[in-house]
């Protein structure tokens, strides 16, 4: 990435939320990533505003941190805000009382369900955003009210072009899914010494993202999963994000992860593990039938596991990617091909 390109993120990310020096952010995502680095840090002094780094996310702390640093907003990951609306009911007040402009969300795919609970418990609209690293951060944005915010969607590109690439070539009509694919100033201009990475790429000047998504007649962009994060089920194709949201409206489940477990027939099978809310239990059974009023019966879960804490990676995502074989599920130690 160049200076050029980090510059370009900071002042689309400061103009997409209308900072300004008497903004305040709290920065509890780590800074040898890009969200922290560039979506919280480098936006908010590029509109002369101040930041709050802290050492880390620690949710025992955090709502002693809003009281004292009195943020205007703060950015984090899914698994952050599901921690921060679980314990916002145990510390009623302190969020409603901030003085939050907005919360935003970036990352990983925001459910709905946790979008509800943030905004319900802070007063303050939840901005969902979406980044990678080799765009320097955000590609696009909901944008703050009165613009319309559509749950389930990443939002607008605004400077960044966005558009959906069909697999045979060309683009993709509206509503159509598709490999999501960038251009603009803040997008790098290649990999560093791998031409194999960057033909794989790039198509003309567009980057493919990996991801796979579609967009509306408004131009918001909904992703679908990441093409790599598919299931492919004998053919049948499962987003696990979409399955994640299910099981998230189940009243006993606190967090939850789907994947893919290897079959020796269909090839792959949907995998989820679950934390339940404490206090509560449930059966595999009846998750399994709470998923099925809901979506068709290919993207049911054939498994269901029962954690204490599901494993997450250094920015607190979620890694679905070989998640069968790190929790020892039969069969997965073959599955070289998704590790």
């Amino acid at each position: 990435l160049t200076h050029a390109n980090l510059t370009a993120s900071a002042q689309n990310i400061a103009r997409t939320l209308a900072l300004t020096n008497i903004d305040r952010s709290l920065n509890v995502m780590p800074l040898f990533h890009i969200h922290g680095l560039v979506g919280v840090l480098l936006s908010t002094l590029s509109a002369g505003g101040s930041v709050a780094c802290m050492a880390g996310f620690d949710g025992f702390a955090f709502f002693g941190q809003i009281e004292r640093f009195k943020p205007t907003w703060y950015s984090a990951v899914p698994t952050i805000h599901q921690l921060v609306a679980e314990r916002a009911a145990r510390n009623p007040g302190v969020l409603r009382g901030a003085r939050l402009r907005f919360v935003r969300s970036s990352s990983a795919s925001l459910p709905v369900t946790v979008m509800e609970a943030i905004e319900r418990g802070t007063g303050a609209p939840m901005i969902e955003a979406y980044g990678m690293t080799e765009a320097a951060h955000q590609m696009c944005s909901n944008p703050l009210p009165p613009g319309a915010r559509k749950p389930g969607s990443v939002g607008l590109g605004g400077t960044v072009g966005v558009t959906v690439l069909a697999g045979a070539g060309g683009m993709c009509e509206v509503g159509e899914r598709g490999e999501v694919a960038v251009r603009g100033d803040t997008v790098f201009a290649g990999y560093e010494n791998n031409p194999e990475a960057n033909l794989a790429s790039f198509t003309d000047d567009w980057f493919r993202t990996g991801d796979e998504g579609y967009l509306d007649g408004d131009g918001y962009l909904f992703l679908t999963g990441r093409l790599k994060e598919l299931i492919n089920r004998g053919g049948e194709k499962v987003s696990p994000a979409e399955v994640e949201d299910v099981l998230l409206r189940h009243s006993a489940v606190a967090e939850a992860v789907v994947f893919a477990i290897p079959h020796e027939r269909l090839g792959e099978e949907v995998g989820a593990a679950v934390v339940l809310r404490p206090g509560q239990q449930t059966l595999e059974k009846h998750l399994r039938e709470h998923v099925a009023a809901k979506l068709a019966d290919f993207k049911v879960p054939r498994r269901i596991l029962f954690l204490d804490s599901i494993p997450k990676g250094p920015t607190g995502k979620l890694q679905r990617i070989g998640l069968a074989a790190r929790l020892g599920l039969p069969g997965s130690e073959t599955n070289h091909g998704r590790d």
